[in-house]
């Protein structure tokens, strides 16, 4: 069934939304931020996906999930979509680990 993948890549990236946004962790916080760490991070992992194409270590494998959109050859659709999640997510997660760490710095201080 074509477009799977992508959709379960764009579920994905709801969800990680709609937790950041319950728990005030990343776009709340630091819109401007957070959109730059997620176009830096997807940029930087996109070109690290090009040089591999060009130098042939990824090549894109055949799955009836996939939307079928390509970008360039090797290439497709969901690659984008996952780079950005990916970022995303890490900010997110450096978000939690942070509040977390901070947290436990004022309890220390308290006691």
């Amino acid at each position: 069934m074509p477009g799977i993948y992508l959709g379960a890549i764009l579920f994905s990236l709801v969800g990680m939304m709609l937790i950041d946004g319950k728990y005030s962790l990343a776009l709340r916080v630091a819109p401007v931020r957070t959109v730059a760490a997620v176009l830096i991070g997807t940029a930087f992992f996109l070109a690290w996906d090009l040089v591999g194409i060009v130098t042939g270590v990824f090549v894109k494998g055949e799955s009836p999930l996939f939307a079928g959109v390509m970008l360039a050859p090797h290439l497709p659709l969901e690659e984008l979509f996952f780079l950005v999640f990916l970022s995303y997510l890490t900010v997110v997660l450096f978000a939690v680990f942070d509040r977390r760490a901070r947290a436990r710095a004022r309890v220390r201080e308290s006691s």
